[in-house]
């Protein structure tokens, strides 16, 4: 069962170099994949702990909001393989005490337009 209990992660969109459709490459490559990845995990665990304000669960399930400059087709199972970082961010802010499937459920994602402020909204729902 799911209550109206909800918590919004607002994080800038991940930089193209987490998308798996980006090749590594090189040593140099997986150094900025690395450095990205810990960089979306920190500002991530920092977002959920503004937005969570103390707030722990033990199940949960996300929706994913991608505002986009420009509206065009989208592969949505490549935007959420780039937000695992930001899962694992939330996951050390302590809003859930794991981001696997015993605790956490994605509903998938979704494109609007924002011209003015492109962004990552999700949106965690408290399941019982």
């Amino acid at each position: 069962m799911t209550t109206n209990e909800q918590v919004i992660v607002v994080l800038p969109l991940p930089p193209r170099i987490l998308s798996p459709n980006c090749p590594i490459g090189s040593r140099q490559g997986r150094f900025m994949y690395a450095a990205a990845a810990k960089k979306q995990r920190r500002i991530a665990r920092q977002a959920t702990e503004d937005a969570a304000r103390g707030t722990v669960w033990n199940k949960a399930t996300v929706k994913v909001v991608f505002y986009h400059k420009t509206i065009r087709r989208r592969d949505d199972v490549n935007h959420l393989a780039m937000l695992k970082s930001a899962y694992d961010g939330v996951v050390e802010a302590g809003l859930l005490p794991d981001d696997d499937s015993r605790h956490l459920k994605t509903e998938g994602a979704e494109f609007r337009q924002d011209k003015e402020w492109p962004r990552v909204e999700m949106i965690f729902t408290r399941v019982e």
